[in-house]
């Protein structure tokens, strides 16, 4: 078992809950976003989640969800967490802590030294933080996009709560990304995937291997 927490995120299938548990995962993360391929439809993601093992957090990836589609969520789908994963502000991440009294990791995107106050800012707010890589211009998803940011720009730092490491991460660099960053904990998607929205069982297994022998 790795002392670093591995969060598998874009889960669609029963395999991908039996390969998260064989990997020791921490997190299981479903998706509620139209445009990405790991969508989920709230009956699916109930289905999924009730099948996961106890003691893996089941979270809620959402972006700019407004209080009807998060209530749904919520009414629906045993959760541990709710990841925040668009442009909310610092407000909003307050409300939706009060309103449903789960946990809340917000995702921030790193392409810059310009993007860290941003960081202290939502550390203030949030449970979690979700540091990942900042999505190209243009691009239809916020995250889950394959890309790493220039780890060097975390090095050495530290936020008021837990943090999560994000963004193209793979089984041949998350080894590296955690020697550079000191992340206690990661997230990986599209890494662990053999298509765009299709788990790998294997690949899963490899990621969990690569922390277990880094």
């Amino acid at each position: 078992m790795s002392d670093i927490r591995i969060k598998i995120c874009g889960l669609g299938s029963e395999t991908d809950i039996e390969a998260v548990s064989r990997a020791g995962a921490a997190y299981a993360g479903f998706v509620f976003f139209p445009k990405s391929p790991r969508n989920l439809t709230i009956p699916r993601a109930r289905e999924l989640a009730l099948l996961t093992p106890p003691g893996v957090a089941k979270v809620a990836l959402v972006v700019n969800a407004n209080d009807a589609l998060l209530d749904e969520i919520t009414g629906a789908v045993p959760l541990d967490m709710l990841q925040l994963h668009g442009s909310e502000s610092p407000e909003r991440v307050q409300e939706i802590r009060a309103r449903y009294g789960l946990p809340v990791m917000k995702a921030v995107g790193v392409g810059s030294a310009e993007d860290l106050p941003a960081l202290e800012r939502y550390g203030r707010v949030a449970d979690q933080l979700l540091v990942d890589a900042k999505p190209p211009k243009g691009a239809d998803l916020p995250g889950g996009n394959g890309l790493a940011f220039d780890w060097r720009l975390i090095t050495g730092r530290r936020w008021p709560v837990p943090w999560m490491l994000a963004g193209g991460l793979t089984p041949d660099n998350v080894a590296l990304a955690v020697q550079m960053t000191g992340a206690r904990q990661v997230d990986v998607s599209s890494g662990v995937e053999s298509a765009p929205g299709v788990k790998d069982a294997g690949k899963i297994a490899a990621f969990a291997e690569a922390l277990r022998a880094r």
